[in-house]
C-alpha cells in the first residue's frame, strides 16, 4: 500500500536526538508531526527533499536565551537562531523576563538588556502569551518568569533589601498567574543588584508556587567565582526545599584564580543528582556577556564593549583602547559608557570543554539579541559545538552533542514530543551537512550566518532555508512544560 504525506526527507543521517547511533533513511511528515520514519520508499508525498545523506537532527533547543522580545519582532530578529538550526528558544532566564510588569521609565540594568521602556507593556504573562497568539514567532518559546521582573513590580525602586513577606508573597501569586497562563518555570539571577539583596528564604517563598504547577527552577547563580561551591549548595537547596527540578543556567567557573575548579563543582553536582533533579546548561566560548558593570572591572580580565547608548561609536572596541583614548581609568571609562554592555574574557577554555562533556550539560547560548556588536554566540553557538568541538577536536560524538542541543534539552524542560525524531512527534527539524557546519561568526564578525546548516522545519512548516533566510515568520508556538 502506498502511503501518502506532506514532506519526505529521503536519504539523510538520523540523528533522532537520544543519543543514540545514527542511522541512514527517510523522515515523513504530515502536517505537524512526523509521520514515519525509515525506508520510506513506498511513501509518496506533496514535496521531497533529497538530503544526500546530509544529517537530519530533531531542531536545536537553545536551552538559555534572553529572546523574550526578539520572538516578537519578526523573522529578522530570529534570523540569528534560525540560521543556527535552532528552532525552540528557552527566554526569561537570569532573573530578567519582559512580563508580567509595566515600566513607565527605563529599567535598571540587566533588565534593560530586553530594551527601554516602550516593551516592557505587558502587565501579565496571559498578556504576553496572547501576543505570541496573536502574531506567532518563526520559533517555539518556552517562558521563564524572571525573579527580577517580580521583584521591581512589587518593591518598585526600593530592591536593595530582602523582600517583606507580603512582597515575597505578592511575587509568588504572580508566579502562580503565569504558570497557570502558559509559563514553565521561575528564573533568578542572583549575582546581580536587583536580585543579589534577595536571601535564599525569599527565593524559596517566591519558588513554592512551582511546586503545584510543576515548574523548573532556573539560575544565574549568587557567584561563580571564588563562591561557586556555596552558590551550588544554594541552588541544590532552593530545589529540594521548593521540591522543584533544578537547571543551573551558564555553568562556568569565573576569575583566573578560579580556573580549573569545575572538577570540583561538577563532583558536587554529581553527588546532587543522585538525590534531586538538577542540569545545567552550557556555551562553547571562554567569555561571558552582559551589562557594563564598572565597579566588578579586573585589569586581569579583558572587555570589549558591545553597546552604549551615549556613545554608540565605542560598541566593539577594547575598554582598554577606550580609556587610553580618553586618557581616563577603564573604570572612569566605563562609568562614561553607561548605559553598555560588555563581553568579559573571565573564563578557562579546559573548563569550557570539561564542563560541555559532562553527561548532564545541555548546550545554550545566553545571547543578547539586542546588542548592537553582540558576542558571537548568539549567531553561531550551536554550529561551533558542532564544527569545532565535535568535528576538529573529538571533544563530543556527533550523536553525544546532538542530544545535548535536542532530547535532553526536551526532557529537562518537559517539552511533550519535541527533541526527538520519532513518528509522533512534533516535525521540527534541521537538516545539515556535518562535513561543513562551523560556526562564521567571531568576536570581530559576530553576526555571520553559519555555514552547513541547510534547512529547518517548525512544526512541519518550512522554516528556514541556507541562501534563502526566514521562509515561514509564523510557524512557532508557545510551549508550555508538561503540555504536548
Amino acid at each position: 500500500m502506498t502511503l501518502r504525506c506532506d514532506l519526505i526527507i529521503r536519504d539523510a543521517t538520523i540523528l533522532d536526538g537520544t543519543g543514540g547511533p545514527r542511522r541512514r533513511g527517510d523522515v515523513a511528515v504530515s502536517g505537524d508531526r512526523i509521520a514515519g520514519v525509515g525506508d520510506l520508499g513506498a511513501w509518496t508525498a506533496e514535496q521531497e527533499v533529497r538530503a544526500d545523506g546530509n544529517a537530519i537532527a530533531p531542531g536545536f533547543i537553545d536551552a538559555h536565551t534572553h529572546d523574550d522580545r526578539a520572538v516578537l519582532c519578526g523573522p529578522s530578529c530570529m534570523l540569528c537562531k534560525m540560521s543556527q538550526g535552532v528552532t525552540t528558544v528557552v527566554v526569561g532566564n537570569c532573573g530578567i523576563s519582559l512580563s508580567p510588569v509595566r515600566m513607565a521609565a527605563r529599567p535598571v540594568p540587566p533588565l534593560d538588556l530586553l530594551g527601554d521602556e516602550s516593551w516592557w507593556t505587558f502587565g501579565s504573562f496571559a498578556e504576553y502569551a496572547e501576543r505570541l497568539a496573536r502574531t506567532p514567532a518563526p520559533v517555539n518559546t518556552v517562558a521563564l518568569i524572571g525573579h527580577m521582573s517580580l521583584r521591581v513590580e512589587a518593591m518598585g525602586g526600593d530592591t536593595q533589601r530582602p523582600a517583606t513577606d507580603r512582597e515575597a508573597e505578592q511575587m509568588r501569586g504572580r508566579l502562580a498567574e503565569s504558570l497557570a497562563a502558559g509559563a514553565s518555570g521561575f528564573s533568578t539571577g542572583l549575582w546581580y543588584p536587583p536580585n543579589m539583596m534577595a536571601p535564599t528564604e525569599e527565593v524559596i517563598a517566591v519558588a513554592e508556587a512551582l511546586r503545584a504547577a510543576g515548574g523548573v527552577y532556573v539560575t544565574h547563580m549568587r557567584d561563580e567565582g571564588g563562591g561557586v561551591l556555596d552558590s551550588i549548595a544554594e541552588t541544590l537547596r532552593i530545589g529540594r526545599e521548593a521540591g522543584v527540578p533544578v537547571v543551573i543556567s551558564h555553568h562556568k567557573c569565573t576569575q583566573p584564580e578560579n580556573f580549573g575548579r569545575s572538577g570540583e563543582t561538577l563532583a558536587a553536582i554529581d553527588a546532587a543528582a543522585a538525590t534531586q533533579d538538577v542540569a545545567f546548561d552550557v556555551y562553547p566560548y571562554a567569555a561571558g556577556s552582559t551589562v557594563l558593570m564598572p565597579s566588578r572591572l579586573r585589569d586581569d580580565v579583558p572587555v570589549r564593549v558591545t553597546w552604549s547608548i551615549p556613545h554608540p561609536e565605542m560598541q566593539g572596541r577594547w575598554l582598554a583602547d577606550v580609556a587610553r583614548e580618553w586618557n581616563t581609568s577603564q573604570r572612569e571609562a566605563a562609568e562614561r559608557l553607561l548605559p553598555a554592555g560588555a563581553i568579559y574574557f573571565q573564563m578557562d577554555e579546559a573548563d569550557v570543554r570539561r564542563i560541555m562533556a559532562h553527561p548532564l550539560s545541555m548546550i545554550g547560548s545566553d545571547g543578547l539579541p539586542h546588542d548592537a556588536f553582540p558576542h558571537p554566540r548568539l549567531w553561531a553557538t550551536f554550529p561551533r559545538v558542532l564544527g569545532h568541538y565535535v568535528r576538529d577536536l573529538a571533544l563530543l560524538s556527533l550523536e553525544t552533542a546532538i542530544h545535548k542541543m535536542t532530547g535532553r534539552t526536551a526532557a529537562v524542560f518537559g517539552l511533550a514530543d519535541r527533541g526527538v525524531i520519532r513518528e509522533g512527534a512534533f516535525a521540527d527539524l534541521v537538516l545539515f551537512d556535518p562535513a561543513t557546519v562551523r560556526d562564521a561568526a567571531d568576536f570581530d564578525h559576530p553576526t555571520r550566518p553559519s555555514p552547513g546548516i541547510l534547512r529547518t522545519w517548525v512544526n512541519g512548516a518550512p522554516a528556514y532555508a541556507w541562501g534563502e533566510g526566514v521562509r515561514d515568520p509564523h510557524a512557532g508556538r508557545l510551549l508550555t512544560r508538561g503540555r504536548a
